[in-house]
């Protein structure tokens, strides 16, 4: 099944009832927003028309993982910045990483 940049953008904000995005005051429109990193992971899915459905998989992992890490590493970042100190989980999350070889 085919999704339509509009109905991700739909999905998008569902998620986001439950785990809302601080845009801050940034100079966009959050719903601009939405529409263009809808369009561009509908634009990333039809290119993986061709893939068998373990790589479509793996490549979405892939994308997620990502995205998942660069979000952690915005956040401490703007959290030392700003000087805020880093939540309990935070820092358990960092003492691993720093142990891991």
């Amino acid at each position: 099944m085919s999704i339509t940049p509009e109905m991700l953008q739909l999905l998008m904000q569902e998620v986001e009832r439950e785990d809302p995005i601080d845009f801050a005051d940034l100079p966009f429109k959050e719903d601009e927003l939405r529409e263009i990193v809808a369009l561009h992971l509908c634009e990333m899915a039809a290119r993986m028309e061709s893939f068998s459905e373990e790589d479509k998989h793996l490549s979405l992992l892939a994308v997620a993982a990502k995205l998942v890490l660069e979000n952690l590493v915005l956040h401490v970042q703007l959290l030392r910045e700003h000087q805020i100190p880093l939540g309990h989980e935070v820092e358990q999350l960092l003492q691993k990483i720093r142990k891991s070889p």
